[in-house]
C-alpha cells in the first residue's frame, strides 16, 4: 500500500461539499417508553419502580442502576414535584434564535408513597419568567404539571410544569 503524505499547500486548502443526505429514521419507544407515553395521553405519570431500593425511575427503566436487577413493577407518580435544574434558552427546539427564552429544567417528582423516592427526574418546561431563572428564584420551588387538553401520547402532552403555593 502507497501512503501519500500531504503538502504544507495541501494543509492550507479548504474544500467544501454541498451534500443534502435524504436520511430516513425509524424509531421505536420500546416497552418502558411506551406504555410511559400511554400513561401521558391519560394524564398520568408512569414510572418503573425496583422493589429492593425503592427508586422510581421516571422516565422508566426496565433495569435499576442502582441493584442492577430488574425493576420490578409499574407505578404512577404524582404530576408536582421540585425544580432541581433551571436554565434559560435563547435557542428553539429547531436551532432558531429566540427573543424571549425558554425555560427548562429537571423537576423531581413526587412519588405516590412516602417509602418511594422518584429517579432522576423529569427535563421538561418550566412556566416561569426569564428573571426568575436568571435570580435563581425558581429552584427548589414546588410545581404541578400543566397538561394539554387535547393530549396524543407525547411528552408535550404536558405543555409545562407551573409553580405552585
Amino acid at each position: 500500500m502507497e501512503v501519500h503524505y500531504l503538502k504544507e499547500e495541501e494543509l492550507s486548502r479548504v474544500y467544501t461539499v454541498k451534500y443534502k443526505p435524504n436520511a430516513k429514521y425509524a424509531y421505536t419507544a420500546g416497552q418502558a417508553y411506551s406504555r410511559f407515553l400511554l400513561g401521558l395521553k391519560e394524564k398520568k405519570i408512569i414510572g418503573r419502580k425496583c422493589n429492593k431500593c425503592n427508586r422510581v425511575y421516571v422516565p422508566p427503566r426496565m433495569y435499576c442502576d442502582d441493584c442492577f436487577r430488574p425493576t420490578d413493577e409499574w407505578v404512577e407518580v404524582k404530576d408536582e414535584g421540585i425544580v432541581e435544574t433551571a436554565v434559560a434558552s435563547f435557542i428553539s427546539w429547531t436551532r432558531e434564535r429566540i427573543e424571549k427564552p425558554e425555560i427548562v429544567g429537571v423537576i423531581r417528582l413526587f412519588p405516590s408513597t412516602d417509602r418511594d423516592w422518584v429517579f432522576p427526574g423529569l427535563f421538561h418546561r418550566i412556566c416561569v419568567e426569564y428573571e426568575d431563572v436568571k435570580d435563581m428564584v425558581v429552584l427548589g420551588k414546588k410545581v404541578r404539571a400543566l397538561w394539554k387538553e387535547d393530549r396524543v401520547g407525547s411528552i408535550n402532552d404536558i405543555e409545562c410544569f407551573r409553580v405552585v403555593e
